[in-house]
């Protein structure tokens, strides 16, 4: 066939059949959409309406995987939930939050938060926080300046997940970004990185489907490319007082 003629073949079939010839010929898996053609997603909740929100599995392995370090004093952004449910051995359980409705031991935010003791916290425990903070480097210094030397912090940060209605959404970073960025705002610390997801999982996220609806084995795949999840940890080292 001449380029010509497949020019025509192509003009009559149009994009989409001409789309559906070429996946054929090259053996290209062609989608079954079934209800997931929408454009509204099944859930506007992040799926607590249908059960647990899907980042939910990729956070509890984190704070699992790191539960020995989550003692001592320990700060949490908004609620100590996470605190109650994986610290152990805890001598005091603060909280911050910049909304005075959580009641939390804090009412500031963290880019401007003098009244924190610096140098204090064994670890300070910042779930699904990092993406909502506006002045987001004076708020990392914060975070560093009152986690004691030898101390954590155990954050995460949304990637593929629908952003939020009711309040700031400023920064959806790939682990790359994080690691960057930290590396310039915490020097000196250790700092691991880590993405969590895939292609299933954050097409699931982003339709707001639940974690029950996935399995174990859909969701412990892992493809840098799709990270529903970003989880950081930071040893801030001894002699890094005051910082």
């Amino acid at each position: 066939m001449t380029a010509a003629s497949s020019e025509r073949l192509r003009a009559l079939a149009g994009p989409r059949l001409t789309l559906v010839g070429r996946c054929l010929l090259r053996g290209l898996p062609l989608p079954r959409w079934g209800n997931l053609r929408r454009v509204r997603p099944f859930s506007a909740r992040y799926g607590f309406d249908r059960g647990t929100p899907i980042d939910r599995y990729y956070l509890d392995a984190f704070l699992r995987g790191n539960q020995r370090l989550i003692t001592g004093r320990v700060l949490e952004v908004q609620l100590p939930s996470y605190t109650r449910r994986f610290g152990h051995g805890v001598q005091e359980s603060h909280s911050v939050d910049i909304e005075p409705k959580f009641n939390a031991t804090f009412t500031c935010d963290l880019a401007d938060a003098p009244e924190i003791p610096s140098d204090y916290y064994d670890c300070f425990l910042l779930p699904n926080t990092l993406q909502h903070v506006e002045a987001l480097r004076p708020a990392l210094q914060t975070m560093l300046r009152v986690t004691k030397p030898g101390g954590t912090l155990l954050a995460s940060a949304a990637g593929f997940l629908p952003l939020i209605e009711d309040g700031g959404d400023f920064w959806r970073l790939s682990a790359q970004g994080w690691r960057r960025l930290l590396a310039d705002a915490w020097p000196g610390c250790e700092i691991a990185v880590e993405s969590h997801g895939n292609c299933l999982v954050a097409l699931a996220a982003m339709h707001g489907l639940a974690l029950e609806e996935l399995s174990d084995g859909e969701l412990d795949v892992q493809d840098p490319r799709y990270p529903v999840l970003v989880t950081i940890r930071c040893r801030k080292p001894e002699g890094h007082a005051g910082q």
